[in-house]
Formats: C-alpha cells, structure tokens, sequence
C-alpha cells in the first residue's frame, strides 16, 4: 500500500479570481471582492528550495494549525484570517505582503547558532551575548529580520537597512516589531502548556487598502517555528546533548547529511518512502501536542477537486 495522494499545485476555477500567486508552499488566489484565498500544498521547501516530493497531510496540518493560532492570537495582534472552509485552506482579508519577515529568537539555534560558531556576535543587527552554547536561552528574545524574497533565498537584514531601503515606515516597522514580540510571548506560554518550548519563529505581515499592519500568512507552523519539548531540556543541555524537537530543522539535517544546502551545483537527495512517512508522521505529532486534538486526514482521493468543491460553495 503506498502513500496517500498530496497536493504539489492546486488548479483552481473558481469565480472573482483576479491574481494567482504561488509560493514555496502556499497557492495565494486574491479576489475582485478584497479577499484572500491561502491554499497549502504538500509542498516542503528546505534552504528556499521546494523538493521534488510532496509530504501527505502537510498542507492540511499547516492550514488547519494556523488557523488555530490565528484564532488564538488574534487578541494579541490583529491578523488577516476570516474562515477555513477546507482543511487546507485560510480565507482572510488582502493585504500587500511587507517585504520582511520577522524572525523571533528565544534561543540560539539554528541560523543564529551556525552565525554564532562563526565568531560572530551580532546578527541583523540584533547583539548575541558572549558565553552560549547551541541551544542556549537569550537573555531575551532577539528580532533578526529577513527579506521576503519572492524566489530564492531570503537575506538577513538590519532595521536600519529595512528602513533604508523603504520596505516599510518606522512606524509599520515599530508596529510589526511590537506585535511579534508579543505573538512570541503568547505563543511561548501556548508551548509551555502543552510541554513544549517555542524556540524560534517567523512572522509575516501586510497591509489593508486602509493602510492597517495585519499579521499574515501561518503561525507557530512547524514550518515557520522551531519547538523543542520541555522536559528533560534543561538535562540535555548540562551534558551537551541534542535537543529533541519538533520542528522542520530535521529534514534540513536529513538534507545536510545527504551534501545538500540548496546552493549552486548540489543536487537534491532522493527521498524515499519511508523517509516522506517520517515527515508526515513528524507533522501530524506536533499538530497533535499544540492543539490538544487528534489529527483527522482529509480525503486525498483527489484533494484538488475537494478543495474546488469546498470554496465553490462557500464563495456562493
């Protein structure tokens, strides 16, 4: 018995449909009446390159799993999301994408330990204290933005390089920095009750016709957020031991031991059934451990056609 189906691009006909943009992962359909249609694909994408497999049920526990953080947050930051009328898609409000992602950092992991091995101390801007080990707390979260690029790899970069270059005003900028300092906040202490620790995430944010900043896009996602759970955390790293997480960095690692970094020349690994299996399985748990509900996969029979049904109704 193989795998189930997975959605690598919907094909979409649906009525009002003014612009069609596709992401790594998502398939964004923007709609004459200011709407926005966010599809999740099965897409995964590692080092900014979308892999030539497709994850079943991936895009249904994005979607399904920020849109439970968008109702979650949503009294800390205002955002974008309306309703969910397929497992695998968010309707909320258009808005013009803010060309920078904010990335929060509750540890040094990841980028910013890789930066920090280097000898460097200071990232987009953001100082990184002397004396830390891998997987080490900040003192308190850092902000280290990066370019939202369309294609291609994101660039770290500094507020100050963010305002040079008019990626948005001061006061959107202080707007989306205090928002994402208290959307890690809640999203910290969601973790923290379900015996996890929000290590590390990304937010992105845009703006209404009206000039509003909306928090955009997934949240706390396991592709946009790094978790690693709590117990035994503080023991691991006494003995400088690896963290267990749940997160994406696992496929990068997978990747990286197969000499793949997404640059110029490198070929992408093979991944095979069992390895597809592990991630959707790698999914599923932390979608599971954040909401406190048990995953129910959607019919993959034919998911497209599914999804074409759903919002034809809904958008009636």
């Amino acid at each position: 018995m193989g795998l189930p189906q997975t959605l690598m691009q919907s094909q979409l006909d649906l009525p009002g449909v003014e612009e069609i943009h596709r992401g790594k992962v998502r398939d964004v359909y923007h709609l004459k009446d200011g709407r926005t249609l966010l599809v999740a694909t099965d897409r995964i994408s590692a080092f900014d390159v979308v892999l030539p497999r497709g994850i079943p049920h991936k895009g249904q526990v994005l979607s399904q799993l920020s849109w439970h953080m968008l109702r979650a947050t949503a009294g800390v930051a205002p955002n974008w999301a309306l309703a969910s009328p397929d497992p695998n898609v968010v309707v909320g409000r258009r808005c013009t994408t803010i060309k920078v992602e904010m990335v929060v950092r509750g540890f040094l992991a990841g980028h910013a330990w890789r930066t920090y091995a280097q000898g460097v101390r200071s990232l987009c801007g953001a100082a990184m204290p002397e004396g830390l080990k891998e997987n080490d707390p900040f003192p308190s979260p850092l902000i280290t933005p990066s370019t939202k690029a369309d294609a291609g790899h994101d660039e770290d970069i500094t507020p100050e390089e963010i305002l040079d270059r008019g990626l948005c005003t001061r006061g959107e900028w202080n707007t989306m920095r205090d928002h994402a300092f208290a959307l890690f906040a809640e999203g910290s202490r969601m973790a923290r009750q379900r015996g996890l620790i929000l290590v590390d995430t990304k937010y992105e944010f845009g703006r209404t016709p009206e000039g509003e900043v909306l928090l955009i896009d997934e949240v706390h996602t396991p592709d946009s957020s790094r978790y690693f759970y709590s117990e035994g955390y503080r023991e691991r790293q006494a003995k400088g031991e690896r963290q267990k997480q749940l997160s994406k960095e696992f496929v990068r690692e997978w990747l990286i031991a197969h000499d793949f970094m997404g640059q110029q020349g490198q070929q992408v690994p093979t991944m095979d059934d069992a390895f597809v299996q592990s991630v959707t399985d790698r999914y599923v748990e932390l979608y599971e451990r954040v909401t406190a509900e048990r995953f129910a996969p959607a019919d993959t029979t034919d998911i497209n056609a599914r999804i074409q049904g759903r919002l034809a109704a809904f958008l009636q």
